[in-house]
């Protein structure tokens, strides 16, 4: 008996460190509100020799210049020689990406991104998709947040791309996650 409460017990806990750790990541609205933004993201790029991981590129983006803006984050997997995004290059880049994603409105949401390679991607403070290395265009695991007003969200993104194709995609949803427009989002 002593054995079946032990067990019991392990599993409750098990149940509730779950539940906790499985609860929505509450964004912040950006404060004020930006009004007069620009379509699309701001971009800044590094051409780096190399680049594998999330560290290289922040330290390659110590160096940037900044590139054309994104037209939003819904970037198709390239063919090979294809430059990425909107940088000059097909390999080696590093890229900095920052504004807003709009909401219309409030709720519990489904994040991921598709990448091809490295993402460590904020929205609203929270860090919302990440992988650090090298993979073809994946998925990453889906966040779960709560969005507690319809409005702008500061968006900061640490992208790399180091050789063969590149994509990157942001999905959102208040079931499973779906393509978010290019007018979602705005710089300034």
């Amino acid at each position: 008996m002593t054995i079946l409460k032990t067990a019991a017990m392990a599993a409750t806990a098990v149940l509730l460190a779950t539940a906790t750790y499985a609860a929505p990541l509450k964004l912040k609205p950006a404060n004020p509100q930006p009004s007069g933004l620009k379509p699309g993201l701001a971009v800044k790029y590094a051409y780096p020799p190399d680049v594998k991981s999330i560290n290289q590129a922040n330290r390659a983006l110590k160096k940037a210049k900044a590139g054309p803006a994104l037209k939003g984050l819904d970037y198709r997997d390239t063919r090979d020689g294809d430059a990425t995004l909107t940088s000059k290059r097909a390999h080696y880049v590093a890229a900095g990406i920052s504004g807003y994603v709009k909401f219309d409105a409030p709720g519990t949401y489904n994040i991921d991104f598709l990448t091809n390679d490295g993402l460590d991607a904020k929205v609203g403070g929270q860090t919302v998709g990440y992988f650090d290395g090298r993979q073809k265009c994946f998925e990453t695991r889906a966040v779960q947040v709560e969005v507690p007003q319809a409005g702008w969200y500061p968006v900061d993104i640490t992208y790399f791309q180091r050789t063969g194709t590149a994509c990157l995609h942001m999905r959102a949803g208040k079931g499973s996650p779906d393509w978010m427009p290019n007018a979602a989002f705005g710089h300034k």
